[in-house]
Parts: structure tokens; C-alpha cells; sequence
């Protein structure tokens, strides 16, 4: 009887300890999702687009917030990482799919093959695009869309306006004095595949043309 009665005690040891750690990750993802912002995840009100707008960048035309995000970042903005969606989305559909909580991803910004621009992440926010907390925390990241898949992985020539338009928002905004292209993680002008070498994020011609969106962007800066 004494035996019997060890395994029954040992048993509901065992199913106090388990309901014990169910109940610290339940609280923890619910401790979690409470810090969330309440525009997060969700179709906005116009009032609530123009007062995110308002604080991030006024090319935005599309507003669509992830859940995967830091809330706020963690340091002061940069730097501009660029990256390209391998695809040629459209703005909503990439905001459906940085609103998956099991994509783990999302980036700050995007721009479609049209020149369109959203914000998926607020710029105070960090976003989880780069394989690199440090850099995330620091630059303010954006997807641009390939007119063209696979080979040179090219974007449109809307898409490469709207992208020297808004590094150089983005730049003004924050002060960032020169957007400076040095091919590795030291520049303020940084891409993906610094970071994650098993990726050729942002592709071969948007990679090509880093130096020139580097001196067009400062040349802008420095005009205004």
C-alpha cells in the first residue's frame, strides 16, 4: 500500500508540475500579445491611417501592421536595409502574410512593381527582416518587388523611384546625414545577405546599383 500510494503522490507531482509550466506559457503568451499594439493585426479606421502616416513616412499608400515585430526597437535609427520580396506581390498580399504569427517576419516597408508603398511596421518598431537583432534595431528595412523572377532578380523602374524617394524620406526624417554604401555591415546603407549567408537578398541588380542609390539619395539630402 505504502508503494502504491509513492506512485499515486509521484504521479500527481508529475501532473502539478506539468499544469504548473502550461500555465506559465499561457501567461506568457498572453502577457505577449496584451503588449501588442491595438492597431496590430487588423483592418485600421481612416483616422487610425492618418495618424500612423503621420509619424512614419507620408509616401505611405498602404497600411497593413504585422504582429512580428519588437515593440519599440530597441536603438536609434541608422541606418536603411534593403531587401527584395523574390516575388512580384502585391501590397496586400505580402501584408496577409507578415500578419502570420508563424512567418516570423515582416520588414518596415515595402514597395510593388507600381511604385505603391506600405508600411507594415512602424518605424519605431523593429522589425524582424534581417537575421541580425543589431542591424534590425538600427535600420529602417524595405521590400521591393521583382518585375522579373529569378535571374537578375529585376525591379521595375516605379519601384526604383519609389525606393530613391523614400531612403531619402526616411533619411530627412531621422537624420541620417549620409547614406553611405561601403559593402559591408559598417555602411548606413546595408542588404540581407550581410547578414544571412545563405540568402542573395536583395538580388543581383538591386545589388548592382547600391552605389548609385547611395550617391543619388545623399545628392538629395544635400540639395534640400
Amino acid at each position: 500500500m505504502k508503494a502504491g500510494k509513492r506512485e499515486f503522490q509521484g504521479i500527481w507531482l508529475l501532473l502539478a508540475g506539468f499544469c504548473a509550466a502550461a500555465g506559465a506559457v499561457l501567461a506568457l503568451c498572453l502577457t505577449t500579445r496584451a503588449q501588442l499594439p491595438d492597431t496590430v493585426g487588423r483592418r485600421l479606421t481612416a483616422e487610425e491611417t492618418a495618424q500612423i502616416v503621420e509619424r512614419n513616412s507620408p509616401l505611405i499608400d498602404y497600411v497593413y501592421l504585422s504582429p512580428n515585430a519588437d515593440f519599440p526597437r530597441g536603438d536609434t535609427i541608422r541606418k536603411v536595409t534593403i531587401h527584395h520580396m523574390a516575388g512580384d506581390l502585391a501590397l496586400e498580399d505580402l501584408g496577409e502574410s507578415f500578419a502570420r504569427r508563424d512567418r516570423r517576419a515582416s520588414a518596415n516597408y515595402a514597395i510593388d512593381s507600381a511604385g505603391r508603398v506600405a508600411l507594415y511596421v512602424e518605424e519605431r518598431d523593429r522589425a524582424w527582416s534581417s537575421n541580425s537583432l543589431e542591424n534590425d534595431d538600427q535600420a529602417v528595412t524595405i521590400e521591393v518587388a521583382n518585375d522579373q523572377v529569378g535571374g537578375e532578380w529585376h525591379v521595375s523602374d516605379a519601384a526604383y523611384e519609389a525606393l530613391l524617394d523614400l531612403c531619402t524620406d526616411i533619411c530627412r526624417r531621422n537624420e541620417i546625414q549620409e547614406l553611405r554604401y561601403t559593402g559591408d555591415a559598417s555602411g548606413t546603407l546595408t542588404l540581407h545577405d550581410m547578414f544571412y549567408s545563405e540568402t542573395d537578398c536583395p538580388g543581383p541588380y538591386l545589388k548592382s546599383r547600391m552605389g548609385e542609390i547611395a550617391a543619388e539619395v545623399d545628392g538629395r539630402l544635400h540639395r534640400e
